[in-house]
């Protein structure tokens, strides 16, 4: 009974996987003919039933970029480039899409020592760190297994260092896993969705404007008062939006 069950779940995973296999194939066909509308209901379909795939959010954000959809297309941007960091496709038509945004926003700098970490950490996601710590760990089980029994003096030495060298790899991975996992936990950013919004210095209606903010804009979420969200600017400015004007990432 427990065979058929497992046999009944994998030809349903596999017949769902087929389907979302067609329906993206579809969206392609859309796009190519420049049907972005039909091919971005096509996108969606498959993220609606909770799939996901950086391929997936670039064909969305690129749809959208061709529709001037400008707060879209830097999302679905941003949602693949947390999926695939090092894709320079993806990092390239990023670079597009902000450039057709009003908002011109310095980024403070940061120390070289930060920066560089900083590049080390966004190396791979969150889960590309913890395969690679999974994969050096094996390799250094082995590699000590082969120390230990090798007779020849040469191959002792060279698994010896082979497998500390696994083991070191293994706990910058783990290191850098948790650096980008606390970098997530810690950093919510979010992308404006509204064509213009402006930017409170108190969660209502009736506190100051403080300066206005334009569709496709990223920002940092650091606060959340019932519908309004306290946001920081790459340049250090804060204050408040209402949270249907932006879209967290």
């Amino acid at each position: 009974m427990k065979n058929l069950i497992t046999i009944i779940v994998l030809l349903v995973s596999s017949y769902m996987v087929a389907q979302q296999e067609t329906v993206f194939q579809n969206g392609n066909t859309f796009y190519n003919q420049e049907k972005y509308q039909e091919a971005i209901d096509a996108y969606l379909s498959i993220i609606d039933q909770g799939q996901e795939s950086a391929e997936l959010y670039y064909n969305l954000a690129n749809a959208h970029y061709k529709l001037s959809n400008v707060g879209q297309s830097i999302y679905y941007y941003e949602k693949a480039l947390e999926l695939a960091p090092n894709d320079a496709d993806i990092k390239n038509n990023l670079d597009f899409a902000k450039n057709t945004t009003i908002d011109a926003i310095d980024v403070i700098p940061e120390g070289v020592v930060s920066r560089t970490i900083t590049n080390f950490t966004n190396m791979f996601s969150f889960d590309g760190w913890a395969w690679v710590s999974i994969v050096c760990v094996i390799l250094f089980v082995l590699l000590f297994i082969a120390y230990y029994t090798a007779r020849i003096s040469i191959r002792k030495r060279l698994f010896f260092i082979g497998s500390w060298m696994s083991l070191i790899i293994t706990l910058f991975g783990i290191f850098f896993a948790f650096k980008q996992y606390g970098f997530i936990q810690n950093n919510q950013y979010a992308i404006i969705f509204a064509q213009e919004t402006t930017v409170k210095s108190e969660p209502n209606l009736r506190s100051e404007e403080v300066f206005q903010l334009h569709e496709g804009t990223k920002v940092k979420i650091t606060e959340t008062v019932n519908d309004w969200k306290k946001i920081k600017l790459s340049d250090g400015k804060i204050g408040w939006v209402p949270t249907t004007d932006l879209k967290e990432l």
